[in-house]
């Protein structure tokens, strides 16, 4: 009894933590003024699909920061060759395509004497800490060709990513903005979110300008390597290629009007070396023009009088004073070490994002009261009790959400309705299988006991299979798809726990208490009794033979599979962005009819944008493809929307930007591979775990079954038009998850009874262990239908890719379940005794007994 009670203790120590972790994020206003700081402020974020904002996805050009290195590299070495004499012809310098490694500079020795020159030389100049070198030299017949290092590029990358990373960050908080959230994403790239940012044009020409800048010398007679460089007017400039001096000096830089003549100008400071250095050079090049390039382009270039001391000094340029604050932002804020490109805009209104909390809630909560008081119809009070087990198991995963720091999304969302349907069918084998030990007269503790002993292992297997589809999500996906599945992830753990061993512990609580208030032994042995029209109906169930009608099943199957293959062949699927790459824009015109909207986009220029009504009146949808599907100008289409933006603006004043989705080629062609790859793994990884649990035809049929949903649901998305994004992959990786554990759960059976009886007829024994989960497949079914329902009527466009899909999945899952999974696993059955094979490998307890007869 001490034992029971230390672990009831545990486990009410885990809820009321879990609890806690969850209250401040219902806890009113004037609760949370009466309790600490740091309490009441862990809570959930909100993602930018719920409270509006604006995400940016910023790709480092690598291609110009290898250049310049390489550059700077093979300039240092040939002159420090030309200082020890060394004559060489023919340089030559090649870059090849973008992102690209392996450019190369290369030049030719008169004297071959000078090769081991050429390695010492180049060793010195590229040196690292390490003890490596920057540079890979390969000489041939005396050409020499210099290349950077791949370890030093990866390093390369790896740092210059993380100075722009503060660099974006400064330039960010200089604007003013509301806690904006700065990270690195992948190899190349940087997330920048902005919650409540509905209009990011500013931010985009800030964080799209690298605002390097450098002083050069005009070029003479001496000057060794020249370069032309223009100004905004369109002359020329001939300047020295050495800098001068690096902007990176600079320490304080302000947009101000001129006390000369009240034209805007950028005044600037220098740190203590630079204004030295600044004064030497002014000091010894008097006369000279001193040429300001920000950013490859000349902004000034003025003749040095005399010498500047102090360190200050005044930019001036056709600058608007707007122009000059940024310029002067810029520079204080440092120069990005590389140009950064957006390849991913995702916009979303406040007012679109408060509908979504609503909407989201709303379904959420329909969902869950229909799960909820479906339990207490099937079960009556023991539906009561896992109903309860249910709401804890949700405050827990709030908990655990909170804790993490995690952002809840739509989809997050949509994986918390989800999770409770799964949720739901521990619950249900657990109940099922007590319901079956009852009906053999077992008193009710023991019922208990023996119902939940039987079906943990079944529940560890459908849940794990159902992880494996679920960490794919988290490794491929991006942004709202990792908080789907971190959501559903956190939730199948709960269950468990809530299912297994909380519910366990109330069941046997509510036995115990009653049977102290009863002094008749007899009556203490009486089996629990489940009694409802439910499941009374669900009784006359039994006896159904799955298999008479197996060819047929299979035919009908089969053939729906090859119409969805042609459906996907034509009229195929309806791309959104994430995978065709382009801009769609969601906008309210409340003065435009959709006439008048065409008329303005064709007036300027915009031929290939689709309109489209969507919704309510005077609520549009715009569809632009990708303009250069080459992907040398990622920003292309970021362009092309703020000038669309632009011009919708002046034609209706009154216009709202609800949504806007823009996607660069690069990052569109990312997620198809990614897509397929995370399917092919997952059929992949639960192959081999249930290889490793069942039999290899056990494994063969379920994969073979999942194969068959999987392609039956994307001939859906393809017959309904629905579009395909990266909310419907979720749904086909969730649907894995979710048919596999339908049909381990009736395999897992079928193992059981093969065990009792091995001689049994397996066609008999298949068709049994269908029935006796028959009741625990329909309700699984019907109570994640009523969670995913009120989402797929009511969730609203946001998350149709996902819900629709869904309710189609979980019909489909459930009839091939009953009826496909049975059907492979006989013929495969039989075909493996026609070779002579036993169904199912011995137990180790069954080697010993059959070794232990051996004399």
């Amino acid at each position: 009894m001490a034992r029971f009670s230390f672990r009831g203790f545990v486990y009410v120590l885990i809820v009321m933590l879990g609890l806690l972790s969850a209250a401040p994020n219902i806890l009113p206003q004037s609760i949370k003024q009466q309790l600490p700081a740091w309490y009441t402020t862990s809570t959930l974020s909100l993602g930018l699909d719920l409270q509006g904002g604006s995400h940016l996805l910023l790709a480092a050009d690598t291609n110009a920061l290898f250049e310049k290195q390489l550059n700077s590299f093979s300039s240092d070495l040939l002159s420090e060759l030309r200082s020890q004499n060394v004559r060489y012809t023919k340089t030559s310098h090649s870059l090849t395509h973008k992102d690209s490694r392996s450019g190369s500079v290369a030049f030719t020795l008169r004297s071959a004497d000078d090769v081991r020159k050429v390695k010492d030389t180049a060793y010195q100049i590229s040196a690292q800490p390490n003890g490596s070198s920057a540079l890979d030299v390969e000489i041939k017949q005396s050409t020499v060709t210099l290349t950077l290092n791949e370890l030093y590029t990866e390093q390369l990358i790896k740092d210059t990513l993380s100075r722009s990373v503060e660099v974006v960050r400064k330039r960010l908080n200089e604007m003013g903005l509301t806690e904006p959230s700065v990270t690195l994403q992948g190899k190349d790239a940087i997330l920048v979110q902005m919650p409540g940012m509905s209009d990011p044009t500013q931010v985009k020409k800030l964080l799209g300008t690298t605002a390097q800048m450098t002083f050069h010398w005009a070029a003479n007679s001496q000057s060794e390597q020249v370069m032309n460089k223009q100004d905004a007017a369109g002359n020329t400039y001939r300047l020295e290629q050495k800098v001068a001096l690096e902007g990176e000096h600079i320490t304080d830089a302000a947009g101000v009007l001129s006390s000369e003549n009240g034209q805007p100008v950028v005044t600037f400071r220098l740190d203590s070396a630079g204004a030295k250095q600044f004064a030497t050079m002014t000091r010894d090049n008097i006369g000279r023009v001193l040429a300001i390039v920000l950013d490859d382009k000349v902004v000034t270039a003025p003749v040095i009088n005399s010498v500047i001391p102090g360190g200050r000094g005044e930019i001036t340029g056709n600058f608007t004073l707007p122009e000059a604050g940024n310029t002067a932002l810029m520079l204080r804020t440092g120069a990005l070490p590389v140009p950064l490109t957006i390849i991913e805009e995702r916009t979303v209104g406040p007012d679109l994002g408060s509908d979504a909390i609503q909407t989201g809630v709303e379904s959420g909560v329909a969902g869950a009261l229909l799960v909820l008081a479906f339990m207490v119809a099937i079960y009556g009070r023991w539906g009561a009790i896992a109903s309860f087990a249910l709401c804890i198991n949700m405050a827990l995963v709030f908990g655990a959400l909170t804790l993490f720091g995690a952002t809840l999304t739509l989809p997050g969302i949509a994986g918390l309705i989800l999770t409770m349907g799964m949720a739901v069918d521990a619950n249900i084998l657990i109940n099922e299988r007590i319901r079956e030990e009852s009906k053999k007269g077992r008193p009710a503790a023991s019922a208990i006991e023996v119902g939940f002993d039987k079906a943990f292992a079944t529940i560890v297997d459908s849940n794990f299979t159902t992880l494996i589809a679920v960490s794919l999500l988290f490794m491929f996906g991006s942004g709202p798809i990792k908080g789907f599945a971190i959501t559903i992830a956190l939730g199948l753990v709960s269950s468990v726990f809530t299912a297994v061993a909380l519910t366990k512990m109330l069941m046997l609580r509510v036995v115990k208490s009653k049977q102290k208030n009863t002094q008749d032994r007899a009556q203490q042995r009486v089996p629990l009794r489940f009694s409802s029209p439910l499941l009374r109906l669900s009784d006359t169930l039994s006896g159904i033979n799955f298999l008479a009608k197996r060819k047929i099943a299979l035919a009908v199957s089969v053939v729906l599979t090859v119409l969805s293959i042609g459906l996907f062949a034509k009229p195929g699927l309806h791309y959104g962005v994430d995978f065709t790459g382009g801009t769609m824009i969601e906008l309210t015109a409340p003065t435009l009819t959709t006439d008048e909207l065409r008329n303005v986009i064709e007036s300027n220029g915009f031929d290939q944008i689709a309109i489209q009504e969507y919704g309510s009146e005077h609520h549009y949808l715009l569809r632009a493809p990708v303009l250069d599907s080459s992907g040398e100008l990622e920003n292309s289409n970021a362009k092309q929307t703020d000038a669309l933006k632009r011009a919708i603006s002046q034609a209706d004043s009154e216009v709202s930007f609800d949504k806007i989705d823009m996607v660069g080629p690069k990052v569109s062609g990312g997620f198809a591979e990614l897509s397929i790859l995370a399917l092919l793994i997952a059929g992949g990884g639960m192959l081999v775990y249930l290889w490793a649990r069942f039999e290899a035809h056990f494994a063969s049929a379920a994969l073979l079954t999942v194969i068959l949903d999987l392609t039956k649901t994307i001939g859906f998305f393809a017959l309904t038009g629905i579009e395909f994004n990266l909310t419907a992959v979720a749904a086909l990786l969730a649907l894995i998850g979710y048919s596999i554990n339908d049909k381990v759960v009736v395999l897992d059976r079928i193992r059981e009874l093969l065990r009792l009886d091995p001689n049994k007829p397996l066609a008999d024994t298949i068709s049994e262990a269908v029935n006796s989960t028959l009741s625990r497949t329909v309700f699984t079914s019907v109570t994640t239908l009523l969670a995913l329902l009120p989402m797929a009527i009511f969730g609203g466009d946001a998350v149709e890719s996902f819900a629709v899909p869904m309710v189609f999945a979980v019909v489909i899952g459930t009839s091939s379940t009953l009826f496909i999974t049975s059907t492979l696993l006989y013929l495969l059955g039989s075909r493996r005794e026609k070779q002579g094979k036993a169904q199912l490998k011995p137990t180790a307890e069954e080697i010993k007994a059959s070794l232990s007869h051996i004399p």
